[in-house]
């Protein structure tokens, strides 16, 4: 039955992306002398994101905490990853950013396309100097501009479709939610490293509470 369900919701997204693609380029060929940053192929690809993840019935999904992002603000938003479907997820809030991602995704058909037509960030996850330079961006980021940090959890999607899997599981419920903003100072520390770290730990406690909060209903 799982093998039924994957090759249908396999196909669904196979035609979808048929028609959108082109649909996508138009946009970004339109946009492209007034849209340097790529705002407006973003926001399409965000829309296209929570499109797709309704059209499909096979799972729910609640999302709570949207609003806790301040219109106006800046962040670094920190997401726990489960299955490639948490980047639908995280495109489903329409948040305004740009997706750090692996320097071999730029490389795969169709999801290369829509990453450098957002022109997003690349990072190489095979080179350690790459990614500590990421690393030190993104929390120095935070600590030297006072910029808040977003925690966003995303849990249920390992049981739909794991990590480098293809048949999509029995899991249904997926939940999304936005945690309060953190000031980095509130951590105590000015290393970025440790507040990988420690903002990891508390991630994973929030999802603890996640799940039992669920378990106890």
């Amino acid at each position: 039955m799982d093998i039924i369900k994957s090759i249908i919701v396999w196909l669904i997204g196979t035609c979808y992306v048929l028609v959108t693609f082109p649909l996508t380029l138009i946009t970004l060929l339109l946009a492209l002398p007034f849209d340097r940053e790529r705002i407006i192929i973003h926001m399409f690809l965000m829309y296209q994101s929570k499109f797709f993840l309704y059209l499909i019935p096979i799972w729910k999904i609640r999302t709570e905490g949207r609003e806790r992002a301040i219109k106006g603000n800046t962040y670094v938003i920190i997401s726990n990853h489960q299955s490639i479907l948490d980047i639908l997820l995280m495109n489903s809030l329409r948040y305004q950013y740009k997706w750090i991602s692996k320097i071999e995704n730029f490389n795969v058909p169709v999801i290369g396309w829509y990453l450098k037509m957002a022109r997003y960030i690349t990072v190489d996850r095979g080179n350690d100097e790459s990614k500590t330079e990421m690393l030190e961006k993104s929390f120095q980021l935070a600590l030297q501009a006072n910029v808040s940090i977003l925690p966003v959890l995303i849990d249920g999607t390992r049981g739909i479709l794991p990590k480098h899997g293809m048949i999509f599981g029995s899991g249904h419920h997926i939940r999304i939610k936005v945690l309060d903003p953190i000031d980095p100072k509130d951590f105590g520390t000015d290393n970025p490293e440790n507040l990988a770290l420690k903002l990891s730990s508390l991630m994973t406690s929030a999802l603890k509470e996640l799940r039992d909060e669920i378990n106890l209903r």
